[in-house]
């Protein structure tokens, strides 16, 4: 009876319900973007729906429930809106346009309450339930969105992400997924492809009935292999990610990889199931077959020998990838091997340098006036690191290796003068040589900047305050027929912190698009204007340079 009892419950805790959701948008489902899509240090939590290409599309609850937590910030979902159900799911929606009736009144409420734009909010249950089918925001492209869409997310009871499509989210698809490239990676001293110790591009060719067959390999020792790969639906030309890979050898199962959940607390460890170095220098993500070691990443979900074969002389065998998408369409490629244990004569070359790191150790380092701190496992493998400081330069490394948890650098500044210090950072240099602010703590002569990114470093100073200029509008101009107030913003050196504009005295609230360097203001707010209104907005850089804006502008009232 126990064992019934448990039983019970593991099937009630992963029954999925198929029909309890409905869709977020009254349009046909388009996706720019699927759930487990591989991203720049993280995998895809949700489905990015396609909003014809624009801005204000109303946002329907799916179900019933309240609103559980509001967050609006200027980078990652911009506006987003959380709501919980009682089936105890949560749906989230990210980068809006703007929220719905009483949800929007609430937030702005707030956020004139609070004098500040950003905010995060955990609203009592009772104070802002939702009906399905309830508008509860519009579509738009607030955050780090790259274009108008509506970021959608279904989450368990543990605020995991789960895929949305296991829902029901019904999304047409009769196209295969695509397999670009397949990779070949000899692990160990003895081990080769082709008499190399290095990994190998495979060479595919179409068969007659769809699917691949690699070229055939000579190989030896322990083997792994990675491919590229990404899917599309119908009615886009998106590069979606996959949703199940399964690897097999000589018809027995060696490896899976499965995209129904994860959990955020894994999601960077994408850097350790892709190949880092290969995305880096080609700008494609090529998905490794085999797990190494610090990777707990949930989504593999099935594995023999963590995924690697053992190859042995003078013995053929086959491998074999096929690759789903959530429709069941699939994409099938074979590889031969012949086992032949032959001379290495593409041998690997490792650098060898003076700092060799033990990923599970901390460790600390002294480079000129630099001082790095590298915490244990904040790299997934022991290795050598090349790390040079010239002046106020840190050469540190190339960024060729995932950096998992962040390293601490820390420059001396004592040379410099004491009024100059408090406009010194720290700054990564990009491809034109140009410094890119990180986040630097300044503690008397030593200023600290934590980073996940190998590269160059520089200290640098930035004395020059934001530029503001004035985008719809001119000092002492009538402006009754505009609905916004427009100011351009920028900051060539270490960017935008914070800002704050009023009105004749009274804080008005300003929303920021980084993407367009704007703030706008909405004259629905109606905060204390008169026929004769003057704007005073206070624009301040990271190193705490400020410029002041004044104007005088004219406006009919009603």
């Amino acid at each position: 009876m126990l064992l019934l009892f448990l039983g019970g419950i593991l099937q009630a805790q992963t029954d999925i319900p198929t029909d309890y959701f409905s869709n977020p948008l009254d349009i046909d489902l388009v996706l720019s973007g699927n759930f487990g899509e591989m991203r720049a240090n993280h995998f895809h939590s949700g489905l990015d729906l396609k909003t014809q290409q624009k801005e204000g599309l109303p946002v329907f609850a799916p179900a019933d429930g309240y609103v559980s937590r509001i967050q609006v910030q200027h980078y990652g979902y911009g506006k987003a809106l959380y709501i919980l159900h009682p089936n105890g799911y949560t749906t989230v929606y990210g980068h809006l346009k703007s929220y719905a009736g009483e949800i929007e009144k609430y937030v702005k409420d707030t956020q004139y309450k609070k004098e500040t734009f950003e905010l995060e909010l955990f609203p009592d249950k009772a104070l802002l339930p939702v009906k399905k089918g309830e508008i509860i925001a519009y579509a738009g492209n607030t955050g780090g969105s790259g274009g108008p869409h509506l970021h959608y997310e279904i989450r368990d009871s543990a605020q995991r992400p789960m895929n949305p499509l296991l829902f029901g989210v019904e999304i047409p698809d009769t196209q295969k997924p695509i397999m670009s490239a397949v990779f070949a990676y000899p692990i160990g001293e003895d081990a080769h492809v082709n008499q190399s110790q290095n990994m190998t591009k495979l060479k595919l060719s179409k068969q007659k009935d769809g699917s691949y067959k690699a070229e055939n390999i000579t190989a030896f020792g322990k083997i792994g292999f990675g491919l590229t790969t990404y899917d599309q639906q119908n009615g886009a030309s998106n590069k979606n990610g996959s949703y199940k890979i399964k690897a097999t050898y000589n018809g027995a199962e060696k490896f899976e990889v499965l995209f129904n959940k994860f959990s955020f607390s894994e999601t960077r460890y994408l850097n350790r199931y892709t190949d880092y170095n290969y995305y880096e220098s080609n700008k494609s993500m090529v998905q490794k077959l085999f797990r190494e070691k610090n990777n707990p990443l949930s989504i593999i979900t099935k594995e023999d020998d963590n995924g690697y074969v053992t190859v042995a002389d003078s013995l053929n065998s086959f491998y074999s990838i096929q690759v789903d998408d959530f429709k069941g369409n699939s994409m099938l490629v074979s590889i031969p091997i012949e086992g032949k244990k032959l001379e290495i004569v593409d041998i690997k070359k490792v650098e060898k340098t003076d700092d060799y790191i033990y990923a599970d150790h901390a460790t600390s380092l002294t480079k000129g006036k630099f001082s790095i701190y590298i915490p244990a496992n904040s790299l997934y493998d022991d290795t050598y690191l090349k790390i040079e400081a010239k002046g106020d330069t840190l050469k540190f490394h190339e960024d060729l290796i995932p950096i998992h948890t962040n390293i601490s650098i820390t420059a001396d500044v004592s040379s410099y003068n004491e009024a100059d210090k408090d406009k010194l950072y720290i700054g990564r240099l990009n491809y034109r040589g140009l410094p890119y602010y990180n986040s630097t703590t300044r503690s008397g002569d030593k200023l600290t900047a934590k980073t996940r990114t190998f590269g160059d470093y520089t200290v640098a100073s930035d004395t020059t305050p934001p530029t503001i200029k004035p985008v719809n509008f001119s000092d002492g101009k009538w402006i009754s027929n505009q609905n916004f107030l427009q100011v351009k913003i920028t900051d060539d050196l270490s960017g935008i912190s914070s800002y704050r504009a009023t009105i004749n005295g009274k804080f008005i609230l300003m929303e920021y698009e980084y993407k367009k360097n704007v703030l706008t203001y909405n004259f629905n707010d109606n905060v204390n204007l008169e026929s004769e209104n003057n704007l005073k907005l206070i624009v301040i850089d990271n190193v705490g340079n400020s410029a002041t804006f004044e104007a005088k502008f004219f406006r009919k009232q009603p």
